[in-house]
């Protein structure tokens, strides 16, 4: 059955009060027509609760809009939502990520996640490439998909929004991967489901990292705003040291916009539910409203807490990952990394859900803490512990 307006309908119910299911909701496809935006395809998806939310066919359908009943969840930077065709990988030193640095979802892979980093390229056999020079978080976010299909499927009285394609990161003597992707939302519904799979197209032996960079914006983000999530251990600040604590913020609540802020990442071990299940939330109890992000522990085992308090750039980060923040050659040395031959995948699985009210956001945080209780203190001490990360080959 549907949800919607505050009664259960069925499928002819639903019919019967509308000529068309897209006036309640639907996935529209539509091309933006100006600016740095021009050409990029985009798919508008509108559940009927009040979600609404953009998949960028042409950014590796990750998830650009999103708000629900008029609240923005989902991040706008200054770049916009720039055409890939205007992005230049290594440039800026491997620093013009940022220039297309704008969403709810970045996919960050699927070779590289992290900062700047040179790795040996033995393993595509082509002596006059010795190294692979990766730039940050990859190249995945910024490749076109092609779109497969999408559209609203009925399952009986239940029905399903969609999109699928396929985002190919692919070259001579160098890495065949392929993201297949699938989005789905219920109509009537406030949850966004992610399904991906990383593939090993090609013949050579692969490096694989990946994480989503989630980016939670105003009025969900706000002064008093809390982090919420099951952290069983804080184990690594960027800004750990003598300049700890020298901002004025620690990781579990939010400050109004800053002027020259400076980020701060944190890495977290986060604990799991009985499911393998891992929820991290963001909250506004003034607005009674916030997005639980829950991710799988044996998929993505690390995560990470970004803060970007600078005005202007006002955002928070959920980061899950596949790896610590270590990065590439860490990953390697510590025999972390993730190597996929011929016709091997690994697979990923998020849910995006809406915490409409105070009821919804207590039970979310009733959820996380039954896993583990996070940190009372703002400034907790990293321990430098990074477990041993399993299950590479």
């Amino acid at each position: 059955m549907v949800e919607l307006y505050g009664k259960t309908l069925s499928r002819r119910q639903v019919s019967e009060r509308s000529g068309m299911l897209s006036q309640f909701a639907g996935v529209r496809l539509m091309t933006l027509g100006d600016g740095v935006e021009r050409g990029i395809r985009m798919l508008e998806f509108r559940t009927g609760s009040g979600l609404r939310f953009t998949a960028l066919v042409d950014r590796a359908l990750d998830i650009a809009d999103c708000d629900f009943r008029g609240q923005a969840i989902g991040w706008h930077s200054p770049s916009g939502f720039r055409h890939p065709g205007l992005h230049e990988y290594e440039g800026e030193e491997g620093l013009a990520w940022a220039r297309s640095f704008s969403g709810l979802l970045l996919t960050c892979g699927l070779d590289h996640i992290l900062f700047m980093n040179e790795v040996p390229a033995d393993s595509y056999n082509y002596p006059p490439k010795k190294t692979v020079r990766h730039s940050l978080h990859g190249r995945v976010s910024t490749i076109p998909a092609r779109l497969t299909g999408y559209g609203e499927t009925w399952d009986g009285d239940r029905c399903v929004l969609w999109a699928e394609g396929i985002v190919q990161q692919s070259t001579v003597f160098g890495e065949d991967l392929h993201l297949l992707r699938r989005i789905e939302a219920d109509v009537g519904g406030n949850e966004i489901r992610l399904s991906d799979r990383v593939v090993n197209h090609g013949f050579s032996r692969t490096p694989h990292m990946y994480f989503y960079h989630i980016n939670v914006s105003h009025p969900v983000l706000d002064e008093g705003s809390r982090y919420l999530a099951p952290i069983r251990d804080v184990v690594w600040a960027g800004h750990a040291g003598e300049r700890y604590e020298a901002q004025k913020v620690g990781y579990r609540t939010a400050p109004a916009p800053q002027l020259g802020f400076t980020e701060q990442v944190w890495q977290h071990e986060l604990g799991a539910d009985a499911n393998g299940g891992v929820p991290v939330a963001v909250v506004n109890d003034r607005l009674g409203l916030g997005l639980e992000v829950v991710t799988r522990k044996h998929q993505m085992p690390c995560a990470y807490e970004w803060q970007n308090f600078q005005a202007g750039h006002y955002a928070l980060g959920i980061e899950p990952s596949t790896h610590h923040v270590l990065g590439n050659l860490a990953a390697r040395e510590r025999g972390e990394m993730i190597w996929l031959e011929y016709g091997e995948s690994r697979s990923y699985n998020a849910v995006f859900r809406v915490l409409d009210g105070a009821g919804e956001i207590a039970a979310a945080e009733s959820r996380i803490a039954a896993i583990a209780r996070q940190p009372r203190e703002d400034y907790p001490r990293p321990s430098g512990h990074f477990p041993v990360l399993g299950g590479r080959s």
